[in-house]
């Protein structure tokens, strides 16, 4: 057992320095449960509750809802964002174990009938959802077979005070784990982390090889991560969270109803059927935060749901392009699409039919990419201006675009109309290979003067009769700011027939 910082990467500490950056507002009134959703709906800041329901609870939303926020908790900005986190995945950091005593989460530990699911700040977050749902929650458990610890993000409906709905449809490591576990007839162990830096939630969603997924939490923080066993079972979890909620999976398997819940697509999810968590007990912080994140609705793109999928696809998007074509510059999966479907990429095409390569890479990256943009790499994929402006400038429907159908799809997609294939589009935005340079596809800018020289100054008859000049090498020549006199001189050219035109708009005296 080793001493370790349990307090550098806690939730509070991150909140407290959005709140220094004007990233977190505070809302200190007393506030009921069925209130919070509405005051977290579209916000472009997180918020940070100090007195929700009877209890007067804190809780902390909405805190990686936006990129700029995912991208401080690494320590760079957005543009950055993506290449930040590449490096760090490609460097994997063990956990380090502590003791209970010196692991805060346990500084209160409630088991048996004291734990109570029903005592935390737990809210309904849309109108028909099926209960109060836990958001937050980050599963722990172990694969079987190598005693690595899988992390993923999982939604908790609350059912009782020790029961609830897990939902398990979707593909995932933790449904096979479960599913194993089922097959023998066995519970599966499972702890869930509630309240917890944004590191480790793009950790948990980043899609790595196979490996102990503590190693990748590590790697985000660039740190070891303090671990502590479980009090009720031998699953380790993060020392410095602010809950954890420990207990295991009904061996029943895909049993009981679960939903229906406003879902990342931004509709709702049906009812469906999914495992019972039965919880054994409960510990926190003796000042814990709790936490709840935002997702679905109309304002996709400030949820934390949405932001974080951004994550996960930009990861898997990168990957494929990265061997797919030689030089790819940035990718962005839009968060108004829930950070999936629609997905950009910037590249310097170097031969023939990169972009299309790279339309494939992404169409191949994950299932959930549907609309691919690739652009070259004078268009911020950032900007949503320079993007539509590509679209609208360098696209040619019949030319241009990559229909392909039959592809893995996420059946949350309410345009398949329950079919479990669907297609995919891609739209290349790219100049047409080896024309950049070519006048038709500059893009206007303001003028330059470039700096003096100190070389005399020269007359309009005197450049042009070296080599062609545009105005603007005229003015610079001249040592002009203003430019007037440079058209007095060339009307003098043309009147004397002297003064020619190259294609490019370069003047050029006649006998040259």
């Amino acid at each position: 057992m080793t001493a370790a910082d349990t307090e550098r990467f806690r939730l509070r500490r991150f909140v407290e320095r959005l709140v220094q950056l004007g990233e977190c507002d505070i809302h200190d009134k007393a506030i009921d449960l069925v209130d919070v959703a509405q005051v977290l709906e579209g916000n472009p800041r997180a918020v940070w509750f100090k007195s929700v329901g009877p209890e007067k609870a804190e809780l902390i939303g909405n805190v990686m809802a936006s990129r700029k926020r995912l991208a401080l908790a690494l320590d760079t900005d957005e543009a950055g964002l993506m290449p930040e986190l590449a490096k760090r995945l490609a460097a994997p950091v063990k956990p380090v174990k502590v003791e209970a005593k010196d692991a805060p989460v346990q500084q209160v530990v409630l088991k048996g009938n004291d734990a109570d699911l029903c005592a935390l700040p737990v809210h309904l977050q849309h109108g028909e959802d099926g209960a109060p749902y836990i958001s937050a929650g980050l599963d722990f458990a172990q694969f079987p077979e190598t005693g690595w610890t899988n992390v993923g993000c999982r939604r908790i409906m609350l059912r009782g005070p020790r029961q609830a709905g897990i939902d398990m449809i979707a593909p995932s490591d933790m449904r096979a784990i479960f599913l194993d576990a089922v097959a023998r007839g066995e519970k599966t162990p499972v702890a869930y982390a509630v309240g917890s830096h944004p590191c480790d939630f793009m950790a948990a969603v980043s899609g790595t090889p196979p490996m102990d997924e503590l190693d990748v939490l590590g790697a985000l923080r660039k740190a070891p991560v303090p671990v502590v066993k479980c009090v009720t079972n031998d699953i380790y979890v993060p020392a410095d969270a602010e809950y954890v909620l420990e207990g295991y999976l009904d061996p029943k398997g895909h049993t009981e109803p679960e939903g229906p819940f406003g879902e990342y697509v931004g509709y709702y999810g049906i009812v469906k059927r999914n495992p019972v968590f039965h919880l054994t007990a409960i510990t926190h912080r003796k000042d814990a935060l709790f936490q709840t994140v935002t997702i679905g609705g109309k304002s996709l793109a400030r949820t934390d749901t949405a932001q974080l999928t951004t994550v996960k696809t930009e990861t898997a998007a990168w990957a494929g392009l990265v061997t797919a074509v030689r030089e790819p510059v940035a990718v962005f999966a839009t968060p108004s699409s829930g950070g999936m479907y629609n997905v950009r990429v910037s590249l310097r095409q170097r031969v023939p039919g990169e972009a299309r390569n790279a339309i494939a890479a992404v169409f191949g990256s994950m299932a959930e990419a549907k609309q691919i943009f690739v652009f070259d790499d004078d268009i911020d994929v950032f900007n949503d201006e320079q993007c539509d402006w590509a679209l609208a400038t360098r696209f040619q429907g019949n030319r241009d675009m990559v229909v392909a159908e039959g592809f893995r799809v996420v059946p949350l997609d309410p345009s398949l109309g329950g079919q479990r294939v669907g297609a995919k589009v891609g739209f290349d935005c790219t100049i047409p290979f080896g024309k950049r340079q070519s006048l038709e596809w500059g893009i206007p800018m303001p003028p330059v003067m470039p700096k003096a020289n100190g070389a005399a100054k020269r007359s309009v008859t005197d450049v042009l009769a070296e080599k062609p000049a545009s105005f603007l090498e005229l003015m610079a020549a001249a040592g002009t700011r203003d430019g007037r006199e440079i058209v007095r001189e060339l009307d003098k050219l043309y009147s004397a027939d002297k003064l020619s035109r190259h294609d490019s708009g370069r003047y050029m005296l006649k006998d040259k």
